[in-house]
């Protein structure tokens, strides 16, 4: 069923363990890579972390049915195998699930032989029609904004935000690592403003030399220094009624951060070598990926800029935190490149084997690095409708993927089981509660909770 070279990543979901367990005995025995939940909320957490080859679900669950979990597997991953088992099977569900996208349908009780023919069947089918699987085009509209693409819970907040604060007029500083898109934000904020008929004008302060950056930003009169022939417009008289963006502000030098601080608190200033005072309507958003609060502690930055900066801050998630928006994301970059260079290529899609490599590795560069690595496995696939692991760089190729919790290593001398998942638990509250500022509402959220859930559980935490 499975080969021992390349074995197959299984998921299978079932809320009775006993017969759950029995089952994944016997496929691991097939040769199958087998990782088992018990429920449909667990079953989630485990597809947003891992690009499975087959998914194996019970159709009745408590919470998140079967239907739900094999709906969020297709839509994540197109090439997934998904066989649903259940113990009320009736004709109509069966067609009801086959229309969803499962490859198979059985009802319990069944013999393993039984399992194990829906598998094989399943398995040689979707490998004649891999090369037409795709991810659906419309999800690319609904979980994007000009450009970004995303559509995990961070992402979708994300989203909402930037629709949010787009229709003010308030300065925003955006905050992230380098490649997690911090100018398509700030373009995605010009183009979803009332300014969007205006000019959205850029500039990096970090790419331009600082004797040069005044005059770039401010513009010069003919004569202000020697190759100044004749008059010019800086950057904010182009962006005027639109949006300034700023990028890489925490370069910039103190002479030069005084005179934007006066921009943003008059809206006037003076072109370089004039003394003639010019009034600006922009917006300005300011990108950074330094730490600017460190920064003014040593004096490399200014306090009152960066409160000027600061009003509506913006942190962009960097790759690793949004592990499953790789699929969607390295999909997305294939087709605008076939598109471009190779219209006449058709639609290519990445195998799982690729997307597991992918989801596996920490993408230092964030997502310009996943980019780069796609068109990269794009020019060396010419021809074929599919990017195998092997097309991706050794870095890639080799990353560790992170292990589930119950592959790790049991102490010698034993542990108390309740201890660890209490200080897991308690971690996972704390880390919702940071990123949410301590909003209970929105860190409940986050975990999958309800607000009183969450605050009976801080309750129960403290007292132990």
């Amino acid at each position: 069923m499975s080969s021992s070279e390349n074995p197959s990543h299984l998921l299978l979901v079932d809320d009775e363990e006993g017969f759950r367990t029995a089952i994944a005995e016997q496929l691991a025995e097939q040769g199958f890579v087998v990782e088992q939940a018990g429920t449909g909320e667990l079953a989630l957490e485990r597809l947003a972390e891992f690009a499975f080859d087959i998914l194996i679900t019970d159709l009745r669950l408590p919470g998140v049915d079967g239907r739900q979990l094999l709906d969020e597997a297709l839509s994540r991953y197109p090439d997934i195998i998904a066989i649903v088992i259940t113990g009320f099977g009736t004709v109509r569900e069966a067609v009801e699930v086959t229309r969803q996208g499962a490859e198979g349908f059985i009802t319990k009780p069944f013999q393993f032989e039984e399992l194990r023919h829906e598998l094989n069947t399943a398995i040689e089918r979707r490998r004649l029609r891999a090369e037409n699987a795709y991810l659906r085009a419309q999800l690319r509209d609904r979980y994007s904004i000009d450009g970004m693409i995303g559509r995990t819970p961070v992402m979708m907040k994300l989203f909402e935000l930037l629709h949010t604060v787009a229709a003010t007029t308030s300065t925003v500083l955006i905050t992230g690592e380098t490649g997690t898109g911090k100018e398509l934000a700030a373009r995605g904020l010009h183009d979803a403003s009332p300014r969007r008929a205006q000019k959205f004008v850029a500039i990096n302060c970090s790419a331009i030399p600082e004797t040069l950056l005044e005059a770039e930003l401010f513009g010069h009169v003919r004569g202000a220094f020697t190759g100044a022939v004749v008059n010019r417009q800086g950057r904010l008289e182009q962006a005027h009624r639109g949006t300034l963006f700023l990028d890489e502000i925490g370069t910039m030098s103190p002479a030069l951060q005084a005179k934007l601080l006066r921009v943003l608190q008059s809206r006037e200033f003076e072109r370089v070598g004039d003394s003639q005072t010019i009034r600006v309507d922009v917006r300005v958003v300011a990108a950074t990926n330094s730490d600017l609060k460190k920064m003014v502690e040593s004096g490399a930055f200014r306090e009152d800029l960066f409160y000027r900066l600061n009003v509506i801050p913006i942190r962009l998630p960097s790759l690793r935190e949004r592990r499953a928006d790789i699929p969607l994301l390295a999909q997305y970059f294939l087709d605008r490149l076939a598109k471009e260079t190779l219209p006449a290529r058709g639609r290519v899609s990445v195998s799982q084997e690729a997307q597991q490599a992918l989801m596996a590795f920490d993408w230092p560069g964030n997502v310009r690095h996943l980019e780069n690595v796609i068109e990269r496995a794009f020019s060396l696939s010419p021809g074929r409708a599919q990017i195998e692991a092997a097309d991706l760089p050794e870095e890639v190729r080799h990353a560790q993927t992170p292990r589930p919790v119950d592959e790790l290593e049991l102490p010698e001398g034993g542990t108390v089981l309740d201890d660890e998942v209490s200080r897991y638990e308690h971690g996972r509250i704390r880390q919702a509660l940071a990123r949410t500022n301590g909003n209970k509402r929105q860190a409940a959220e986050l975990l999958g909770l309800k607000r009183t859930t969450l605050i009976e559980k801080l309750k129960r935490l403290e007292r132990r």
